[in-house]
C-alpha cells in the first residue's frame, strides 16, 4: 500500500511540477476531515488550507498586478475575487484531476466527495500551503502561476458574491478591507456548520453561518451588507 501511495504522489507531484521533501506535507493536504473523523489517527488539511489560502491571494496579486499594469484598484479586487474563489479553486484542483488523489472516508468518498467544489477548493490550496511548509513561497508562487494563469481569460467580472462586494462597498468608504474570523463550529466532521465573523472598521461586526468556512463568510458579508442597506450580492 505504502509503495502504491507512493506512485500516486509521484505522478500528483509531476502535474504540480513541484517535489516534496517530506511526503508527508503532501499527504497530510490531501487528507480531508471526513478521514480523521473515521477515528484515523492522522492529522487533516485545513490548517494547511488556512496557509494556502493567503499564498494564494498574495501570488495571484502579484501576478495580476504585473500582468495589468495600468488596471485600478477595483478591477484588481474584481479579478482577485474570481481567480481565488471557491469555484476558481475547483477548477484548478480539477485541471490536475486533483479529486483522484484525495483521502477522505468511504462514505464521503461514496457521495462524491472527490468531485464536491468545496473539498476540491480547499484541498488545492491546501497543497499551496504545504509547499510554502516543505519549501518556500517562491517554490509555491510558481505552481499558482503554472495552474492558474490559465484561468484568467482577460476579462474583468462583475462582482458576483457578497464578500466582493462588502469590499467593494468598504473600499468605496475608504475603509480597510473586511475581515472575517471563525468563531465557532458545531456538528460531527462529516457535517459541519461553520460560524464566521466579518468586522469592517467603525461598524459592528455581522455573522453567517455555513457548512464551510466559505460559505459561512459569505453569509456574514450578506448579513452586513443587508444591515447597511446594500443590495445582497446574489441580487446585483
Amino acid at each position: 500500500m505504502i509503495l502504491f501511495r507512493t506512485r500516486k504522489f509521484k505522478e500528483l507531484e509531476t502535474r504540480l511540477g513541484y517535489k516534496f521533501k517530506v511526503e508527508a506535507h503532501l499527504e497530510r493536504a490531501l487528507t480531508h476531515s471526513s478521514y480523521r473523523g473515521q477515528g484515523k489517527a492522522r492529522e487533516d488539511n485545513e490548517r494547511l488550507e488556512f496557509l494556502g489560502d493567503r499564498v494564494l491571494g498574495l501570488a495571484v496579486a502579484e501576478m495580476l498586478n504585473e500582468t495589468y499594469p495600468n488596471a485600478k484598484e477595483g478591477e484588481l479586487a474584481r479579478r482577485l475575487n474570481r481567480l481565488v474563489s471557491g469555484e476558481t479553486c475547483a477548477k484548478a484542483a480539477r485541471q490536475i484531476g486533483l479529486g483522484e488523489f484525495l483521502i477522505l472516508s468511504e462514505s464521503e468518498a461514496g457521495s462524491g466527495g472527490r468531485s464536491k467544489e468545496t473539498i476540491l477548493a480547499d484541498a488545492v490550496e491546501a497543497i499551496l500551503g504545504a509547499i510554502f511548509a516543505d519549501s518556500n513561497y517562491e517554490k509555491a508562487r510558481a505552481v499558482v502561476r503554472r495552474i492558474w494563469a490559465g484561468l484568467d481569460d482577460g476579462r474583468p467580472k462583475a462582482v458576483a458574491d457578497a464578500k466582493s462586494a462588502l469590499q467593494e462597498w468598504a473600499q468605496g468608504q475608504g475603509l480597510p478591507l473586511p475581515r472575517y474570523a471563525q468563531v465557532g463550529r458545531t456538528g460531527p466532521d462529516h457535517a459541519p456548520v461553520f460560524v464566521s465573523e466579518v468586522q469592517v472598521s467603525g461598524r459592528p461586526p455581522a455573522r453567517g453561518e455555513g457548512a464551510s468556512k466559505r460559505a459561512a463568510e459569505q453569509a456574514a458579508a450578506g448579513a452586513l451588507l443587508a444591515r447597511e442597506g446594500m443590495h445582497d450580492a446574489s441580487q446585483r
